[in-house]
């Protein structure tokens, strides 16, 4: 098998049937691409806007291939495991297996079962189109041990149905239905999406459920050598922006939103466009539920083969319908909001990543939310809504092969998301779309992976975050805004037009996570976790524990 894979890889010089599809920004691969960039095996991956398709990963993984002198063994074993998965097109079917599978009987098509085979319920594949099939099936087991001992179950299935269909239209559908037995909260600590799940957070029904729901359709193409252009609506995981631990545009724990995406590369210009839609927070009276709207584009320009540099902005509006005026893809929004009458929410950002040295990755971001420049000189005030992020990635440290660690220091000042207009605060589904650790807050985060082999990954993070928050009368009526609530914005005459960075109730925390990942049957997976949250309130002094472990189990084929 491996030498098969060896001589497919060798002799395609170009793929014969471009697949277009998005990979899923879960997916392993993009933890491997970004090792091989950082060790100038290949060139960017563009993880400001990580969503590659199939073909993009295609030719990073040629690229690779090129280079296999200079890999360890589990980089050259990991190699050949995403060429079977990748080039599925140059596969011959004895290294595929399909559970549907008519040709033969069934105790005949069930003894070609292989651990090491891509897995599908049925592929199918002709001149103009390849579709492929695959259920999938989630469970979780997790056990708190503090503050108090409690469990929670959650269990799925569903599918996906991708494809690509006359080498530039790709599509992707998919859809999971789950439950959910024991403690309902902790349910939500382990599994965060939940809480922005409509079926989870109404709970009108006799069982906890959720379900999600993610499709698209898309249009790529290569017009001339080099020149890369995407077009792309539908729903499916976002994130934007650098950021090793979180990242300030979009963080991708928001919930998926629906969304029209263009982008263009060529030569040194990188540029993407996004006009999404989301809601607001969950409301039991529907009539208070609203649509919000978040239109964003970035430049970014690669001024030699080691160095990018960007800026983009972005809109967030409601209200009212879709607002032309952020529909055009080529102009600079904070100036068009000016232009109707300063109603919406708007930011600027700049970031830099540098790569010169090889096993290490340098980037910096500098976040602007809303316009501090008219006093500039007052950096305490209010006005300054203002975030940047320093960050490391040491790929290969102290000659270790497989192992990377990753330095990371983010500040945001007070006040940053918010805005005076609550429905426009910078947020969906009543979660922040930007960074995980809200304003009025600081993180130091550092992490550690190393690939035991390529079917084992073992990752060890740990993250000191500060913040200040509100003060509150137990009523929760605000005594004091010091700009540390996203939801909560400041107020003219009620508000302080100082504000001081962790001022408020001061809060420390330290985050510790483990993780070991092994997959011992291609297409089944299992995950260990284990978190300790340590958070230490220093205005109050009283200390809170959460300690806790779960097991995921993951299967798709």
């Amino acid at each position: 098998m491996k030498t098969g894979l060896i001589l497919i890889a060798l002799f395609i010089g170009q793929v014969c049937y471009a697949q277009v599809e998005n990979v899923p920004l879960n997916h392993q691969i993009y933890d491997y691409l970004k090792e091989m960039k950082v060790k100038h095996v290949i060139g960017s991956t563009h993880d400001d806007s990580p969503n590659l398709s199939r073909l993009e990963v295609q030719n990073f993984l040629i690229e690779i291939r090129k280079e296999i002198k200079i890999l360890s063994a589990t980089e050259k074993n990991l190699l050949i495991k995403y060429e079977a998965e990748f080039f599925e097109d140059e596969i011959t079917e004895d290294k595929h297996w399909q559970m549907l599978n008519y040709k033969d009987g069934f105790w005949d098509n069930l003894g070609k079962f292989d651990k090491d085979k891509i897995k599908y319920l049925y592929a199918y594949k002709d001149e103009n189109v390849k579709a492929y099939f695959e259920g999938t099936a989630h469970f979780i087991f997790g056990q708190q041990y503090k503050p108090q001992k409690t469990n929670s179950e959650l269990y799925d299935i569903g599918f996906r149905f991708r494809g690509t269909l006359l080498e530039k239209f790709g599509f992707y559908f998919s859809l999971e239905k789950g439950g959910i037995s024991g403690s309902k909260n902790f349910a939500s600590i382990v599994e965060p999406r939940l809480n922005t799940n409509f079926k989870f957070i109404e709970d009108m029904e006799n069982v906890a459920n959720y379900d999600y729901v993610n499709g698209y359709v898309n249009y790529y193409s290569q017009p001339v050598k080099n020149m890369h252009v995407s077009l792309q609506f539908g729903r499916e995981q976002l994130k934007f922006g650098y950021g090793y631990g979180s990242k300030f545009v979009i963080s991708g724990d928001n919930p998926n939103m629906d969304f029209l995406k263009f982008n263009f590369r060529y030569g040194f210009v990188d540029y993407t466009t996004i006009h999404a839609s989301t809601v607001g927070e969950f409301n039991f009276d529907r009539s208070q539920n609203f649509t919000k709207y978040i239109a964003l584009n970035k430049f970014g320009f690669l001024v030699n083969d080691k160095l990018r540099l960007g800026i983009g902005n972005s809109i967030v509006y409601s209200g009212r319908g879709l607002d032309f005026a952020y529909l055009n893809p080529f102009t600079f929004y904070k100036f068009v909001e000016m232009s109707i009458q300063d109603r919406d929410n708007g930011t600027v950002f700049f970031d830099i990543q540098s790569n010169h040295i090889k096993n290490l990755e340098l980037q910096a971001s500098f976040f602007m939310d809303e316009n501090f420049l008219n006093k500039l000189g007052e950096m305490s005030r209010f006005s300054n809504k203002t975030a940047y992020q320093l960050g490391a990635f040491w790929y290969e440290p102290f000659s270790i092969p497989d192992v990377s660690l990753i330095f990371e220091y983010t500040k945001i000042r007070p006040y940053t998301y918010s805005h005076i207009s609550g429905n426009d605060s910078y947020t969906s589904f009543g979660t922040n779309l930007g960074h995980r650790i809200g304003p009025n807050s600081d993180e130091i985060l550092t992490k550690l992976s190393y690939n035991l082999c390529e079917n084992i990954r073992f990752n060890a993070e740990y993250s000191f975050v500060r913040s200040g928050e509100n003060i509150l009368s137990p009523e929760g009526i605000i005594i004091k805004n010091v700009g540390g609530d996203v939801f909560e914005p400041h107020i003219e005459l009620r508000d302080s037009e100082e504000a001081v960075f962790l001022d408020g109730i001061r809060i420390n925390s330290n985050i510790l996570l483990l993780n070991l990942r092994f997959e011992p049957i291609r297409d089944l997976s299992f995950d260990i976790y284990y978190k300790y949250i340590f958070e230490e309130n220093i205005t109050h002094n009283f200390k809170n524990d959460l300690n806790y472990g779960y097991i995921k189990m993951t299967a798709e084929f």
